[in-house]
């Protein structure tokens, strides 16, 4: 399992889901999941430290497993099965160490409130998990700059100018 961190949460311009980005611990590698709406104002409200008049879900639900006698030990998002992610809240009760299924957003909702780690299996990193450095050079060992230029919008609109109606302009 390799451990992460959150590193932010942020909101699509097209819809109103949001995709929170864990942070390999140890690495620059990353970890994007689409969450609801909903889902990332709790993790926020909690990152935050904002403070609430009652008890919210994943309050409700982390105050449940603590007066049961429970404690929870870490979250792990654990599988991803035809693009959607799952995730297992591990719980210890007594003698006896419960995993329980979640949707990724709920189980870190509730690993921020409870102050425990978050883990990824490795082979969910593996399949899903972005370097952006690794990304951006291999980017640039495929194109040489010239490349790049030619496809360039920019190069495009300087094609497009007319330079000599534009030294006309400035004679004028």
């Amino acid at each position: 399992m390799i451990e992460v961190v959150i590193d932010s949460i942020r909101a699509s311009l097209m819809s109103q889901h949001r995709v929170i980005i864990l942070r390999e611990r140890e690495s620059d590698r990353y970890l994007p999941i689409w969450i609801g709406p909903y889902e990332a104002e709790a993790i926020n409200i909690e990152l935050q430290q904002i403070e609430v008049a009652r008890p919210l879900t994943h309050d409700l639900l982390k105050n449940v497993i603590t007066e049961m006698g429970g404690t929870i030990l870490y979250v792990v998002v654990n599988d991803l099965r035809n693009d959607t992610f799952y995730a297992r809240i591990v719980i210890q009760m007594d003698s006896r160490r419960l995993e329980i299924d979640s949707r990724p957003s709920d189980a870190i909702a509730l690993a921020v409130r409870a102050r425990v780690p978050i883990y990824v299996d490795e082979d969910v990193m593996e399949r899903a998990g972005v370097n952006p450095r690794e990304e951006e050079i291999e980017s640039e060992s495929l194109e040489s700059p010239e490349a790049k230029l030619e496809e360039s919008p920019f190069r495009d609109l300087i094609e497009s100018l007319d330079l000599d109606d534009l030294g006309e302009a400035g004679e004028e």
